[in-house]
């Protein structure tokens, strides 16, 4: 039995023998329980956590946050102030809640207390605490790139049906609270507008080199070892890791040993569009190609300036650019479609270039850009985080659930792999291999440094 015959049937057996809730939560619906709101937990309480998925969360009614959890000691407790600071402004109480802190994520998930947990933690500490979490399970809301490699990617997704938590993941333009622009292209497309789908265009930033190298003390407050996760042990600089006086853009971003970068960093976000007015949700390419330029020195390494060409199974092409438009460009034979975020953004860092260009077509039929009732509609859902927390009620499917978040990210991998691999490669979205190609294969999934890593997670090593 090869390893990833292996870890499948380890998933499936421990699945089988958990004992996951697969209704409401107590805290929802019972009638003895303390609260009649979902209660969230925090997961990483750096930039996006702040400035995103904490807020965004909040101002729904229906949650509560209740609980944060850091590595980082300082971040952990800034994270609880930021929290009940917030709900005594909105809710004009110093009592409205009391949160928890936690420096280890494995503790949150062992109290029962907790309905979900958002992650929003750097990549390479995305997928295993999103399976994690649903063994637990714990509703999980998961900041983008779903995975550091394909095959834990596909481990996360099949552990999460199999257990049937709610999952949402941060591709958030698929919602209308700020962009409705995305779902009408989409629904235009599918709908044929723009006659038959031929190629799609997709434009995205690189990252630049630098990085300061100097290994530098470790900071009291950090548990570093733990920080690395699963990735091999590095000296501390700060650079590799994020800020320690403020909540700026980190320089993990920048270091493929915890990401592959723009690629998968934004890229999840476009592909993600391109993908629901392609049709092609539960598959990905079916042949790649890409160049890219890589640092020669410094501690960033994640891809520059770079190219990838695709095709899928129902013959539309697709190019991935940074010298491209910010956003999605979608031809077909009788017209165009591009659509982006245009001048609206929801953190300080999304890279939308004064662009307020937000939707363009070369239909004139006003019409043609108008919905029937017997037209193809996409899911509706009003706001990211709110979908969320609606299914967490129903036990619905959200807007962007595991499948679709690992195809997303998986088409990106696949991309970030030819880049760094001569020549045309041919994958295989079913079985998710290269074709005839042992180089790529290689790269589907990393070693795992002990005791972290999926591997090493205790219910699936029984």
């Amino acid at each position: 039995m090869n390893r990833r015959s292996y870890l499948k049937k380890s998933v499936a057996t421990v699945a089988a023998t958990l004992c996951v809730p697969t209704i409401v939560p107590a805290s929802v619906l019972g009638k003895d329980a303390p609260s009649n709101k979902l209660q969230i937990a925090q997961i990483g309480c750096g930039r996006i956590a702040r400035g995103h998925d904490l807020p965004e969360t909040m101002r729904h009614d229906s949650a509560r946050v209740i609980a944060v959890c850091d590595l980082d000691k300082r971040r952990k407790e800034l994270g609880k102030t930021f929290v009940e600071d917030w709900y005594r402004k909105e809710r004009g109480s110093d009592k409205y809640v009391d949160v928890k802190m936690y420096d280890d994520y494995r503790e949150l998930l062992a109290n029962p207390e907790i309905d979900g947990v958002i992650i929003s933690t750097p990549d390479h500490w995305h997928a295993q605490p999103a399976i994690e979490a649903a063994l637990a399970g714990k509703d999980i809301y998961l900041q983008k790139p779903t995975s550091l490699t394909i095959e834990e990617g596909r481990m996360m997704s099949d552990i999460i049906h199999r257990t049937g938590v709610v999952f949402q993941l941060g591709s958030q333009q698929r919602s209308n609270d700020p962009w409705p622009q995305f779902r009408r292209a989409c629904e235009l497309v599918r709908n044929g507008r723009i006659g038959k789908l031929q190629h799609v265009d997709i434009g995205l930033p690189s990252d630049p080199a630098g990085g300061e190298m100097k290994p530098m003390p470790i900071p009291d407050n950090l548990n570093y070892d733990m920080w690395l996760g699963s990735t091999p042990y590095v000296p501390y600089t700060v650079d590799r890791v994020h800020p320690q006086d403020d909540f700026s853009r980190p320089g993990w971003l920048r270091c493929e040993q915890f990401g592959a970068g723009m690629i998968t960093g934004w890229g999840v976000h476009h592909v993600d569009i391109a993908h629901w007015g392609m049709g092609t949700e539960f598959t990905g390419p079916i042949e790649v190609e890409a160049t890219a330029q890589f640092p020669e020195q410094g501690l960033w390494t994640v891809h520059g300036p770079y190219h990838v060409e695709s095709k899928y199974a129902n013959g539309v092409t697709m190019v991935i650019d940074g010298e491209l438009p910010n956003g999605i460009h979608f031809h077909g034979s009788d017209g165009s479609i591009f659509v982006s975020r245009g001048s609206v953004g929801v953190t300080a860092s999304d890279p939308t270039f004064g662009n307020s260009e937000a939707f363009k077509t070369t239909i004139t039929d006003k019409e043609q850009l108008q919905l029937t009732d017997s037209d193809i509609r996409l899911y509706d859902s009003h706001e990211q985080h709110g979908n969320w927390l609606d299914c967490m009620k129903t036990r619905g499917l959200t807007v962007s659930p595991a499948e679709v978040a690992h195809r997303s990210c998986s088409a990106c991998l696949v991309s970030h792999i030819a880049m760094k691999v001569p020549g045309k490669l041919y994958w295989d979205p079913v079985n998710e291999r290269f074709k005839d190609n042992d180089t790529a294969n290689r790269m589907l999934s990393r070693s795992q440094r002990y005791p972290y890593g999926y591997e090493n997670i205790p219910a699936l090593a029984r």
